[in-house]
């Protein structure tokens, strides 16, 4: 692919799947309008998902999933030490993602109840950058092509990129989709980062708050205000836990 009639170097690029359920990784792999070109713009040398071949000469490195066993974290620090750049993609390897969940039980006895005679290796979940330094991090259950479309341009061609930092209210606007709350509908859009284009309340869902919070957001009036629709506290507490992004402002 050429931009301006130059041929840009193409990176070498690395997608590497820890705890989860790889939906991140489909999103690459997704959208086949434009999956040409994005694979044109780099090269891929490990990518388990999309290709047999598995090399370790990789600039940046891709992470999606958490880290949930004491061996992710060495295979983890291995490619740390291997790439230039390390990318968290998804709400998994961001914040933790829903297996943040289970650092509230104990998880010996949680271990024994599930597997009985047969326990798995298990530790409590971190995100990525809890284990090793990240450079940049992409938010989302899953990510957004479109958005990790524009980091690729960013990164190979120079074209500017920034994330929003305004909430997902904001995408609602643009898209004349009614207030979840009018619906009667506890939403975390006041205080979630934008970016995802708010497909979950165009489809009547309240937002979860994959992305994490927005800027500045403001947690406590944002509970005076769930609390003044009729949500109860501990409703809120929980969808604030689910993704894992609002750990540090709960």
């Amino acid at each position: 692919m050429k931009y301006l009639g130059i041929q840009p170097a193409r990176p070498k690029v690395a997608v590497f799947d820890f705890t989860g359920c790889e939906g991140c990784e489909l999103q690459l792999a997704n959208k086949e309008a434009s999956l040409g070109a994005f694979l044109a713009s780099v090269e891929v040398v490990n990518f388990r998902e999309i290709s047999s071949e598995a090399r370790d000469d990789y600039a940046i490195a891709f992470i999606d999933g958490c880290i949930s066993r004491d061996d992710e974290v060495k295979r983890l620090q291995a490619i740390r030490g291997r790439a230039e750049v390390l990318v968290a993609m998804g709400s998994c390897a961001c914040f933790g993602g829903v297996h943040r969940m289970k650092n509230a039980f104990d998880l010996a006895e949680a271990n024994a109840e599930v597997y009985g005679d047969a326990p798995k290796e298990t530790s409590p979940v971190r995100a990525v950058k809890e284990v090793v330094p990240v450079d940049l991090e992409i938010p989302g259950c899953p990510v957004s092509k479109a958005e990790i479309e524009r980091i690729v341009q960013h990164v190979v061609l120079g074209v500017p990129f920034a994330f929003p930092v305004y909430p997902v209210c904001v995408d609602c606007k643009h898209q004349f989709t009614t207030c979840m709350f009018e619906h009667g509908e506890l939403c975390l859009g006041p205080i979630t980062r934008a970016g995802c284009g708010a497909p979950c309340p165009a489809g009547g869902l309240g937002c979860w708050g994959c992305r994490g919070p927005s800027e500045d957001c403001n947690i406590e009036e944002f509970r005076a205000l769930a609390a003044e629709r009729g949500f109860e506290a501990r409703e809120l507490t929980e969808r604030l836990a689910f993704f894992g992004g609002f750990e540090e402002l709960r």
